[in-house]
């Protein structure tokens, strides 16, 4: 992989400058033009997908695959939940039980959390720091097309199974601990690990690129005490990036080596088990925050929106981003505390655990402070940010929980953690994401989606988001273990009744969350196609309290130029459509000298 890339690099070097596509800072013949600004070149039709460098179509591009792995993993998911609304074997076998759960962890982490989140930061990132594209607009290519041959990879194993072949889909769960990933000899396994790494160059690459752009590509009037805050929280997720990933590269070469050529870095004799999950979760864990952080930021930049004032805290926000990132790495050890490593040790990641809740305590404060007494609007974006907070607490405390030696050996491989986990992953992660596809979908699309339908997906995602999640949380009390496709116990050992039901309850709320995604890829692709087109340029009234964002101002750029900006009597642009986004404020607002008195 490290000669292709070289390879590749090589090549580029050869041919026309990297940035023949991306507009010169300043360049006459590309200021105010359409959405095609500095790519008015682009051929059509299919094309241009395969061809493009523009930001905004790669970050569509990212949308959509992230929208199909999504989709994916979560087909797996409910197969696996109606198979465990009974305690034996009635859908499936427990070897395609472990390919699906294998499938889910790692496509919903690796193919739809961290792609969804370049999607929105390739868009927006060049947008809200006053850039014309990234600052590498071929890697930014580049990095995407890495990602669907890694997804054909990592699901290889399900497209073989009707054939005849001894190739099948990998069953060593997400985590991949050896030594059951090392003596696994499905050819499924290698492929799966192989995707991984590519997975794992994109978003490295995509880091670089997001890094490089931030520090280099900001506009003149946006400087580091105006930066926007999803910026903020995107530049330190690229650190992040640069640190664990390429960890996670090496341990998988590593765990192929084991795997192909009798090496024994995993293996008793040589580095032991152990060391795979020391390897594993010092990536594993600062991945969380790779995928919460921009969330959070997210959040940070919509919420103020529909509550009327501007976040609290900015700087305190920004710090405790810092904070997060910094010590994500601290803390990778509480996975492991029933491995049987020094108590010493374990007493001092337990310290740290606990110690990274202390910055997200302080966004939760932020964020309700930046509600109390603001004029809230419960627009679909809205309702999202207020579940993500919501969720957040739940899943946050029950971190806390974990984070405490004695309560995490009680409680370890149990379905409690998995409560715990998806209350972050979907509550906050998908929340979010939802969120901001909500607030920017007239940017991207130029339309508006359907208001009532978004807040039936808001009310039943958040609904059966904490009747599935949180049924689990009570599994986890009463001992149910984690990744088992049967639970046919003894009722003398455990209350089986109870946890037969518990997972019924968890299946039916999984299903609410089913029909609520449904009915969310219905409105978008529907909206998009047929949806009214925008042509007000503040759609969310943020002018009226200076909430206005550089990226509605470019939009307001682009309806002018479009044709489409609605117009007074006089047939000129209204004055409240004029804001200019030249002076700015802190956090990537427009300055209130420039918003429009209050009716």
């Amino acid at each position: 992989m490290g000669a292709l890339l070289v390879g590749i690099a090589a090549f580029l070097a050869r041919t026309e400058n990297w940035r023949t596509y991306a507009p010169l800072a300043g360049d006459p013949t590309t200021a105010g033009g359409s959405h095609e600004q500095g790519h008015g070149h682009k051929p059509s039709g299919v094309i241009r997908w395969l061809t493009t460098v523009d930001h905004k179509d790669i970050g569509i591009l990212y949308g959509t695959y992230g929208v199909i792995a999504f989709l994916w993993g979560g087909v797996a998911v409910m197969i696996m939940r109606l198979e465990l609304t009974t305690p034996t074997s009635t859908i499936i076998d427990p070897s395609l039980y472990n390919a699906l759960l294998t499938s889910h962890g790692i496509t919903m982490l690796f193919l739809f959390g961290t792609p969804i989140i370049a999607a929105f930061a390739n868009y927006f990132v060049p947008l809200l720091i006053g850039a014309d594209d990234m600052a590498f607009p071929r890697i930014n290519a580049i990095a995407f097309w890495l990602l669907p041959p890694g997804a054909l990879l990592i699901w290889a194993g399900f497209f073989t199974i009707p054939l005849p072949v001894e190739i099948g889909p990998a069953e060593t769960s997400w985590t991949m601990y050896a030594p059951l990933s090392v003596e696994q000899g499905n050819p499924g396994v290698d492929l799966m690990m192989l995707g991984l790494h590519l997975t794992g160059v994109s978003a490295t690459m995509g880091a670089i690129n997001f890094i490089a752009t931030i520090f280099t590509e900001r506009g003149e009037n946006v400087t580091w005490a105006n930066l926007d805050i999803f910026s903020w929280t995107i530049l330190t997720q690229s650190g992040l990036i640069l640190f664990a990933f390429p960890l996670l590269g090496s341990a998988l070469v590593m765990l192929l080596l084991d795997r192909n050529f009798g090496t024994t870095f995993f293996a008793v004799e040589g580095g032991g088990p152990i060391l795979w999950q020391h390897l594993f979760w010092f990536f594993g864990h600062p991945e969380v925050y790779i995928l919460v952080l921009p969330m959070m930021g997210l959040v940070s930049w919509i919420l103020p929106k529909f509550a009327g004032r501007k976040l609290f805290g900015f700087k305190f926000v920004v710090y405790s981003t810092l904070a997060i990132g910094v010590l994500s790495f601290g803390v990778w050890a509480h996975h492991m505390f029933g491995s049987g490593m020094d108590p010493r040790i374990r007493a001092s990641f337990m310290a740290t655990s606990l110690a990274i809740a202390i910055p997200s305590a302080v966004k939760t404060f932020n964020w309700i402070t930046t509600l109390w007494n603001g004029r809230v609007r419960l627009t679909a974006p809205m309702l999202f940010c207020i579940g993500f907070v919501s969720n957040f607490v739940l899943g946050g405390i029950t971190g806390v929980f974990l984070a405490a030696i004695p309560v995490n050996l009680v409680l370890h491989e149990t379905y409690y953690v998995v409560g715990h986990f998806h209350y972050i992953v979907m509550g906050m992660i998908a929340f979010a994401g939802f969120g901001a596809i909500y607030y920017w979908f007239p940017i991207v699309t130029g339309k508006m989606y359907q208001k009532t339908l978004a807040k039936w997906h808001f009310w039943l995602s958040m609904i059966g988001v904490n009747i599935t999640f949180f049924s689990m949380l009570l599994m986890g009390y009463l001992g149910m273990p984690r990744r088992y496709a049967t639970y046919d116990f003894n009722p003398a050992l455990a209350p089986l009744a109870s946890v037969e039901l518990l997972h019924r309850v968890t299946t039916f709320g999984a299903v609410l969350i089913a029909l609520g995604t449904l009915i969310w890829l219905w409105n978008i692709v529907q909206s998009w196609a047929e949806g009214p087109e925008i042509t007000d340029p503040d759609p969310w009234n943020t002018k009226r309290d200076g909430l206005h964002g550089r990226e509605f101002a470019w939009f307001e750029e682009q309806l002018a130029a479009d044709g489409k900006l609605a117009t007074t009597d006089g047939g000129e642009a209204s004055d409240t459509s004029r804001a200019s986004s030249e002076l700015q404020s802190d956090g990537g607002e427009t300055s209130d000298a420039e918003q429009p008195a209050d009716d």
